[in-house]
């Protein structure tokens, strides 16, 4: 995409999100799990080719792509009596130091994507010897096509556990001017964000 593009109501070019830091960080964050084949969308089928993983147990899973049936939704907005829900299969292992829980969601501001992946945290420090699996909610039944190996399924971000507590509080009059000074800098310097905040 574009850095910047024509902005109709202002007149002028101005910055697409590809040069918003947190746009791009939030995208860039911990690593994505790709899907491992083509994936084939045809009259209600989903069909793949592809080998088969190194598994030594008929209970491994061997295919891309799973389901949950949709009893396991009961009681949620995701529950239609008629679809399941689609899982992706993930056959990667995935280990986080001492500490580190890793949250495991959609990938972040893929809203192309014809799935949302669902959100969920797992104890990687602890449970690493087993898969982690991604349930998602395809959006579109009536869709035909391929979605490619390599697409992105899932976002993971190693979370480090500690207590930490919450604070609310009125805005001070010292509060409310550096506010005004910083909103004033952003105005007069679109960069300052990159160049003074950025970690």
């Amino acid at each position: 995409m574009p850095s910047q593009a024509f902005n109709a109501i202002h007149g002028r070019e101005e910055n697409t999100v590809k040069r918003c830091p947190p746009f791009v960080d939030a995208m860039t964050s911990g690593f994505l799990i790709p899907l491992i084949c083509d994936l084939r969308f045809e009259n209600g089928q989903i069909i793949w080719d592809n080998d088969l993983p190194p598994g030594g147990a008929v209970s491994f899973v061997r295919s891309p792509i799973g389901f949950h049936d949709a009893s396991q939704l009961t009681g949620t907005p995701l529950f239609e009596s008629d679809r399941f829900l689609i899982k992706f299969h993930n056959f990667w292992t995935i280990e986080a130091p001492d500490g580190y829980a890793v949250l495991f969601t959609h990938p972040f501001n893929r809203f192309d994507l014809p799935f949302t992946t669902l959100t969920g945290v797992v104890d990687c420090d602890r449970y690493h010897d087993n898969w982690v699996h991604f349930p998602a909610r395809w959006h579109d039944v009536n869709f035909s096509g391929l979605l490619p190996k390599g697409t992105p399924i899932a976002q993971c971000l190693p979370i480090k556990r500690e207590n930490w507590v919450g604070r609310t509080a009125p805005f001070t009059p010292e509060d409310t001017q550096r506010a005004h000074e910083l909103t004033n800098a952003i105005g007069r310097e679109p960069d300052l964000y990159r160049r003074q905040f950025r970690v």
